[in-house]
Parts: C-alpha cells; structure tokens; sequence
C-alpha cells in the first residue's frame, strides 16, 4: 500500500524542485507520481503502474545533537587526620635524696646524699646541764665530792652555747615512687607560684614548670 508524504515532506521537495540532490549525509528516496489527469503526488514507495514517476533524494534532517554533558563535579580531596601531637620532651628521674637535719631532726629533699658538715652549738643538739654532784655523785661509780665543790662545778647554759661541735645531716636516697611523688609535689608548689605570680615573675617559674614536666613524663600518669 503506497504511503502519502506529510506536508512538511511536500514543502520540503518544493524547495527543491531542481532534480536530484545528492548529499553526503544519508537521503531518503521520493517518489513523484504524475496520474493520467495530471494529479502529481509523493509518495516513499515507487508510483502505481499507469503513472508517471520521477525520483529524488531527499537529505534527512540532522540528529538533533545530543545535551551537553556537564562535567563532573569536582571530587573534594579526602581529608587528612591532623598530624599526631608532638611527643612531649622528657628528662630523666632526678636522683633525690632526703635528709635529716642533725640540729632539729627535720626532714628535707636535696640532690646531695653527702651534705658537707657544718659546726653547730652544742646546746642545740640537746647536752644536758648537770652539776657537778650528779656527774661525779657516788652513784656513778666516782669517789664523790663534797656540796662546796659540786656547786661549783655547774655546767652553766652560757657555757654550752659557747662550745660548737662538727654535726652532717644524714640522707639516704629516694626511689622511683618516693622521687615522683616528691616532683609532683615541687610541682603544684610550683603552680601555685607561678598562677598568683606577677608578669615580670612568672619566666622563672613557667621554666621550672616545664623542667618537672619534663621529668614527671617518666613517672608513668
């Protein structure tokens, strides 16, 4: 059955009417068919017997081009994880000693376990004052004396004060526990210090804050 061309198709083989085109792109074949009382049609299929017929090639209409493809969004690079923190510096466990005062008993921290010997007062390491009576009486084992001569040979205060003798303070060395325990405690001195310090007082104490930082990191928490 021959199919009739839409009009479009029609105004297009009007425009041209010159022929056969040729086109390098593809073509459709057209059919011009002349009917005995002169009726001209078009037609895509080859005319009916009886008729005269006349071919064409008709160019195709170009594709319509295909939407531009937008371009990918950019790909936000991974992010990085922050750098681990610096390692804080460490020092190594000072070796402490404490010592007792040989004057009062007292204890105190040092880093010397051999402190040099100082001269004390004699009184002040705790001489008893006896008369003579009770250091030469019959009952520490001496011939004895009479009352005159006791009373005269007291051992007076003045007398003791006046006598110095050579005393050390004895130390003995801290271990791990007790020199940790010792640092943090000349930390939070520190702090103390150092948080009701003056600005023109503080460089020192912030510089002794990070030096017991410094060794505390060997102490475990």
């Amino acid at each position: 059955m021959r199919r009739l061309l839409p009009a479009s198709m029609l105004l297009a083989l009007g425009l041209l009417a010159v022929g056969h085109v040729r086109h390098a792109c593809a073509a459709t074949t057209v059919y011009e068919c002349t009917a005995a009382d002169g009726r001209v049609t078009y037609q895509d299929t080859p005319c009916p017997a009886g008729q005269r017929q006349r071919t064409m090639q008709v160019a195709d209409a170009p594709a319509a081009p295909l939407p531009a493809t937008a371009p990918p969004a950019p790909v936000a690079p991974p992010e990085q994880a922050p750098p681990p923190p610096a390692p804080q510096p460490t020092a190594p466990l000072p070796v402490m000693y404490t010592c007792v005062r040989a004057t009062d008993g007292k204890t105190y921290l040092s880093d010397n376990g051999n402190p040099p010997p100082y001269q004390a007062p004699y009184g002040v390491l705790g001489a008893e004052q006896l008369p003579l009576s009770e250091v030469y009486g019959p009952d520490r084992g001496a011939a004895g004396i009479s009352a005159p001569e006791a009373n005269r040979g007291r051992v007076t205060s003045g007398l003791v004060a006046n006598n110095y003798v050579w005393v050390q303070d004895q130390c003995r060395e801290l271990d791990v526990e007790e020199t940790c325990q010792a640092l943090q405690d000349a930390y939070d001195k520190n702090e103390h210090k150092l948080n009701n310090a003056f600005k023109s007082q503080r460089p020192p104490l912030e510089k002794r804050e990070a030096q017991l930082q410094a060794q505390l990191a060997n102490c475990g928490g």
